[in-house]
């Protein structure tokens, strides 16, 4: 399945503004299923340089810089992937991590240690016993993949899915309460309840392209989970399923906020608010 992807993103200033460095995160992750046919990144006003960086979580950015002011930043993504059929449960668990389950601890899974080191920022835990209380509900076995997997349908049945315009993640809390939130708030509160139990998770950003839409595509947010054995498991609370070929991955982090398409500022020594848009466009091109 090749899939054309355009991404416009467009910030309107009421006045020129001097554009400090931004940094782009708009490159599909490397994923075995998944092959970068095509790629630009258009942007304006054009730049003094743009170099390809990587963040400390591993993900692909450009690196932008400008040299005058400008009343408008504008980036254009234009890419074609080819998405190869995937299986998201062909994996086996590690046995140790499996052996370590405690269904009588507080938090019943838990990494070697050497792990666990490197998992700290994925394992931050809420605090809210609501959220620890809920999920606890689904362990219903030390199966971690069992767990997962009804945690997962539970947050689609019985949450309303909205979307939302604004820039802002909603508290895990403050979803939960409402029984309803956008793609990204079921994400967030799905990481805290995971991390309450003692799964590492992290914030997934990009695209979940849907057949069956000829309009109305946006970017998307989900869960990876991690599991010894299977690396990174993707969820998607927003469909309770486990997620596939028809996800394209921009970007991931500890938190939703190191995910973000576009980071940057303008210069000046005034608050500057801006006018944001955009528009996304999935097209299947081919098959494969």
């Amino acid at each position: 399945m090749d899939i054309r992807i355009y991404h416009e993103t467009i910030y309107t200033y009421p006045s020129p503004v001097f554009l400090n460095p931004h940094q782009v995160y708009l490159k599909p992750l490397q994923r075995d299923y998944l092959t970068l046919r095509d790629y630009r990144v258009d942007v304006f006003p054009e730049p003094l340089g743009i170099s390809e960086r990587f963040s400390l979580e591993g993900n692909p950015y450009f690196l932008i810089w400008f040299g005058s002011p400008s009343e408008e930043l504008r980036i254009i993504l234009h890419a074609q992937v080819e998405c190869r059929p995937f299986n998201p449960y062909a994996f086996v668990l590690d046995s140790r991590f499996l052996e370590s389950v405690d269904m009588g601890r507080d938090v019943p899974f838990r990494y070697e240690s050497e792990e666990s080191l490197l998992l700290a920022p994925y394992l931050t835990q809420s605090g809210v016993p609501e959220l620890t209380a809920f999920a606890n509900g689904h362990l219903t076995s030390a199966d971690p993949l069992q767990f997962i997997g009804s945690l997962n349908a539970a947050l689609y049945s019985d949450w309303e899915h909205l979307i939302r315009l604004e820039e802002n993640v909603w508290p895990p809390e403050h979803t939960f309460h409402q029984k309803k939130g956008s793609c990204r708030d079921l994400a967030w509160m799905m990481m805290a309840m995971l991390r309450n139990l003692g799964i590492a998770s992290r914030f997934v950003s990009g695209y979940a392209f849907n057949p069956d839409l000829e309009e109305g595509h946006e970017l998307h947010a989900w869960v990876e989970a991690y599991l010894p054995g299977a690396g990174w498991v993707g969820l998607d609370p927003n469909l309770g399923l486990l997620t596939d070929h028809h996800y394209i991955p921009l970007a991931t982090g500890y938190h939703p906020s190191r995910t973000l398409p576009v980071h940057g500022s303008v210069g000046g020594d005034r608050l500057v608010e801006s006018i944001l848009s955009s528009r996304v466009e999935l097209v299947q091109t081919g098959l494969k």
